[in-house]
């Protein structure tokens, strides 16, 4: 059991009996799911060993995608299908996010506000991209991961966006690039970026619902040069399906009390921080999705619904860079099978039973 797990086993069903009433109903599910992931509430997976023919069971996981003993699989498997898809030459990290003064609207509107997050920042990657001064190609492609958390699990709803250094132009045909060092300017997509959400809040009928005081903030976007985009791949990996905190930062869960490990911005150094256990569970739990809200979207050429193949961009950039760079090996760790505890031999998956359907298994023996 993950320490996060044990945590929400032992304090969970207290939190829900002194919140449930106020709690949205996703937030529930979530409690519900961490706790009863991987025992046999959640029904049971059969395996057969080839070797000693040894039939295993298996409790099954829960797959609520805020589970954090659920993730480890699919983070790997996500990074392994980007890594597959990686462009030649230099990439770019861009990260927009919003003033502290409008992060309680968004919490309480949140599947609005994250699609206008999306909606305003990609618009203004592809504004820019337009522009010849920078780089003059309307076809760009990036994709964008929504993150909710900050080093210390507070809320600070940001995105992430993995961009290619360049566009193609449907005027030649051509990739034309950006800077290795510059990839748009910094000061200008901000401004951007605050006046699209600002006119989707109004279409939304929600522009009145937000301080004013968040329009006279600075909306922070930030670019940073990251070369090659595997290890920028390989970092976004352990965060896409991550929640909040993962369970190496957890130091101690005792008398109702959780100490953790964070760094602040800025500082190598470790930290601890240590919250009451309700406290830290609020917390987690006010990174929950809206049900069905996709947290990594493509744009443009990286989105599987192009017209553009992904072999024709790499050949464009390849031909622009005159064939001097090629698109990098990249290496991912398999996912290790399961073996058998007696023998050692690979198993082999043979059926799921859900809880209902166990009694019928036990009783035919």
């Amino acid at each position: 059991m993950s320490a996060i797990q044990e945590i929400f086993a032992k304090y969970g069903p207290d939190y829900l009996e002194k919140f449930g009433n106020d709690m949205p109903k996703n937030h529930k599910q979530v409690v519900n799911a961490i706790i009863s992931c991987r025992t046999e509430s959640c029904g049971i997976a059969v395996y057969e060993c080839p070797d000693c023919g040894t039939t295993h069971y298996f409790n099954r996981s829960c797959g609520n995608r805020h589970c954090p003993v659920c993730q480890h699989q699919k983070a790997l498997k996500w990074m392994e299908r980007q890594l597959e898809r990686v462009l030649p030459g230099h990439h770019f990290m861009v990260t927009f996010t919003v003033p502290e003064e409008i992060r309680s609207f968004i919490r309480s509107h949140q599947k609005d506000a994250y699609g206008a997050m999306f909606k305003a920042s990609s618009d203004t990657l592809k504004k820019f991209s337009l522009d010849e001064k920078y780089i003059g190609g309307d076809q760009p492609g990036f994709f964008g991961v929504l993150h909710t958390w900050g080093r210390t699990m507070q809320y600070h709803p940001h995105i992430h966006y993995v961009v290619p250094g360049g566009a193609i132009s449907s005027k030649d045909g051509l990739w034309h690039p950006s800077r290795i060092d510059f990839y748009l300017p910094t000061p200008a997509l901000p401004k951007v970026y605050k006046a699209k959400f600002r006119d989707i809040m109004m279409n939304k009928g929600l522009f009145d619902q937000i301080p004013s005081e968040a329009w006279d903030k600075g909306w922070n976007v930030n670019i940073q040069a990251v070369g090659n985009s595997e290890n920028t791949i390989k970092y976004l990996s352990r965060y896409v399906f991550q929640v909040a905190i993962s369970d190496y930062r957890i130091v101690k869960c005792e008398e109702g009390k959780v100490t953790f490990t964070y760094k602040k911005s800025g500082s190598s150094r470790m930290r601890r921080m240590t919250l009451e256990v309700m406290e830290f569970i609020r917390r987690f739990l006010q990174h929950v999705l809206p049900v069905g809200f996709m947290k990594v979207r493509y744009y443009g050429f990286l989105n599987p619904n192009s017209n553009l193949k992904l072999e024709e961009v790499r050949g464009l950039i390849e031909l622009c860079h005159e064939f001097e760079i090629q698109t990098p090996m990249t290496t991912v760790e398999p996912i290790k099978p399961l073996v058998c505890p007696n023998c050692g031999g690979k198993l082999e998956y043979c059926y799921s039973a859900l809880p209902f359907q166990m009694n019928l298994i036990r009783d035919t023996g």
